[in-house]
């Protein structure tokens, strides 16, 4: 949000979900039906659509993609417990958190405790928000089929998405916003497809 990337941001979680339909057939020999095929090639057009608009790849799009969809794809694999999960994905990180944290509180750059009370207290209050659905993808990705996974966690880009052009007023010409419907044409797709399917 700071970077004035929010909209290309919400593209890469828009394809995440795509990107978990693709490793749970590359992966996992899930068989995919017409519909799930056409929203993965209308994924890939997107990105095409989108690259020829920003003049490049849209780089933090498919960064974020590659990274959840390979973040999802370990939690199926693993199959461990939720608190399980979550304990050792903290415990591989909190050395790094903890050296960055020492470092900013060294070069006096850090703000939490340092502010005011209400600033540390939602800083308190954001591991809470982040800590709950992190316990909730990790009780539920072993258990549901990856391109499950895949059709629901297009929910929060479209928030994302939301604010990048309503609140912070991002730019959006008309071929980015080609680009956008082919995607949500691909999202449509899946999500009618995934519909029938359980029926």
């Amino acid at each position: 949000m700071l970077n004035g990337q929010v909209v290309e941001a919400s593209l890469g979680f828009f394809v995440t979900p795509l990107v978990s339909v693709a490793f749970g057939v590359a992966f996992y020999r899930e068989r995919l039906r017409p519909g799930q095929w056409a929203a993965v090639g209308l994924g890939a057009a997107t990105l095409g659509v989108l690259a020829v608009e920003y003049g490049r790849p849209p780089w933090i799009a498919v960064g974020l993609a590659a990274t959840f969809g390979t973040y999802g794809l370990i939690k199926k694999h693993l199959g461990v417990g939720a608190a399980e999960g979550l304990f050792v994905e903290t415990s591989v990180l909190f050395p790094f958190a903890l050296v960055y944290t020492v470092a900013l509180q060294s070069a006096g750059q850090a703000t939490f405790g340092h502010v005011s009370a209400l600033n540390t207290a939602l800083g308190v209050g954001a591991g809470l928000v982040v800590l709950v659905p992190l316990l909730l993808f990790s009780a539920a990705a072993p258990r549901i089929p990856l391109t499950v996974t895949g059709m629901l966690q297009y929910i929060e880009p479209a928030v994302q998405f939301l604010l990048g052009v309503l609140v912070f007023r991002e730019a959006m010409p008309g071929l980015r916003w080609a680009g956008f419907a082919l995607l949500w044409a691909a999202l449509a797709i899946l999500a009618i497809d995934g519909l029938r399917a359980v029926r």
